[in-house]
């Protein structure tokens, strides 16, 4: 198939196609970000901050568009969809912001005779390959630190988001960024792979599942490229006994619905202790079934249906799986009217009695289902969140900062939250660890995979 089809979960209908681009005029994309790079690497940070700011603004102007346009692509209510708006201007103008001190020369202590420094360099041109799920979000933690750095950029985007991409490239073409400094590819996943181990980008940022970054890794074998990764997520949650109930209930709920629960740092299980346990599943319960199901064009409507049917059914067997092993679901679907099997319409759902035996505990639902277990205590709840092949994000609802800390230093994450949980504070880097990938996007360190370093050893003239 030499075109690209999507279609929308809200009623399944074509919301949106968009033709493959061919060899020949990938040759010359390539060329041309090659030639517009030249010279994009040697404006000023000022410079191209003015250009970057402009997108910026000229993105947030197509608001009103935006937000109906995202609810048909992937399904976000749109009472919610100027929420990642507000995400996407705090972090480019943050990562805008901060590239001068981030970009700066590292000088070392002073030598006589000699001046020493390390510049950094732009790698050439990047490789953006972004994820439907948080579109926008996800995609400018790498662009807007990528042509800060004095590097071009190729965006890839989702198939289930193919408009997105086609918004950046109008935001940055009515900021009059150069021509052939940014373009929106239409890939499929073989012309994508090509294009890694053709040896004519010099690093790519991919968000996605486990099974992506293999292949991304596979793609880039033997090119000595830089590969950025994001991959997937099982996040826990752990509400200890000194913890304020009513807070931890409400951000919890959030944290594991919003978004229908297509969230790479989603709360997917949450660990209670056991005095707290009755009290939180009780006040979870009652606030999960306040949810209205259905469709996300509806400013009613605070849960929207999954990006496809196919997703919901993966959730429904997750679900179906752990209560024929003893776990017992808490929230009757059929009260949720727009539930139905086969449709990519699918009610929460909170689970108890569950174990890691389960799927639902230990694989990616990436659907709005958590499973809650009671603990004894620390120890007990930093196992089980241990006890996953992921780790990008663990929560700990606690009155006490010092055992967050202590707590946090020993799980095995990118990030430790406190009282809190499904945010990324764009002044911290945003990475993972085992399954979930590697590298770091946003914060000064974002910057780093995006450079190369350079060193100057001059010595004076004798």
């Amino acid at each position: 198939m030499n075109h690209i089809r999507l279609i929308s979960p809200v009623d399944g209908s074509l919301y949106a196609e968009r033709p493959l681009i061919g060899s020949h005029q990938l040759e010359q994309v390539l060329q041309q970000a090659q030639e517009a790079q030249r010279t994009w690497r040697q404006l000023t940070l000022e410079q191209r901050a003015g250009y970057c700011l402009k997108a910026v603004d000229a993105m947030l102007a197509m608001k009103d568009e935006i937000v109906p346009e995202l609810a048909w692509q992937m399904g976000r209510p749109v009472r919610f969809g100027a929420g990642e708006l507000r995400g996407f201007e705090e972090r480019a103008r943050y990562m805008i912001g901060i590239a001068a001190s981030a970009l700066a020369d590292v000088v070392p202590e002073p030598k006589e005779g000699f001046r020493r420094f390390i510049r950094r360099e732009p790698l050439g041109t990047v490789l953006v390959v972004a994820p439907w799920n948080y579109p926008y979000l996800t995609a400018v933690n790498a662009i807007i630190p990528a042509l800060m750095a004095g590097n071009a950029v190729l965006l890839k985007h989702a198939s289930q988001t193919l408009l997105v991409g086609e918004r950046f490239a109008q935001a940055f073409a009515r900021a009059g960024l150069p021509d052939g400094l940014f373009h929106n590819l239409v890939l499929d996943h073989g012309q994508t792979g090509a294009l890694i181990a053709s040896g004519q980008v010099q690093q790519v940022n991919f968000t996605g599942s486990v099974e992506g970054g293999r292949m991304m890794e596979s793609a880039a074998a033997g090119h000595f490229i830089g590969v950025g990764l994001e991959l997937g997520g099982k996040d826990p949650a752990y509400v200890r006994g000194d913890a304020d109930l009513a807070h931890a209930v409400e951000n919890l709920v959030d944290g594991s619905f919003f978004n229908s629960g297509q969230s790479c740092c989603g709360i997917e299980r949450i660990y209670v202790d056991h005095k707290l346990y009755p009290a939180f599943v009780d006040g979870f319960v009652e606030l999960t079934r306040q949810y209205v199901l259905g469709n996300p064009l509806d400013q009613a409507t605070t849960l929207g249906p999954l990006v496809r049917a196919q997703a919901a059914e993966f959730v429904r067997g997750q679900i179906a799986q752990a209560t024929a092993r003893g776990a017992k679901a808490l929230i009757d679907a059929s009260s949720f009217a727009a539930d139905a099997p086969g449709t990519p319409y699918l009610a929460p759902q909170v689970l108890v009695q569950v174990d890691h035996e389960m799927a639902v505990m230990r694989e990616e639902s990436f659907g709005p289902v958590v499973g809650i277990m009671p603990v004894a205590g620390d120890a007990e709840a930093i196992a089980l969140m241990n006890d996953s092949p992921y780790g990008l994000s663990a929560a700990i609802w606690t009155s006490d900062l010092d055992a967050a800390e202590r707590l946090g230093e020993q799980l095995e994450t990118g990030t430790v939250f406190m009282n809190r949980c499904d945010y990324l504070d764009p002044a911290l880097a945003w990475t993972g660890v085992k399954h979930t990938g590697r590298g770091a996007t946003l914060s000064r360190l974002g910057y780093e995979h995006l450079t190369r370093p350079k060193s100057f050893h001059l010595r004076h003239a004798l």
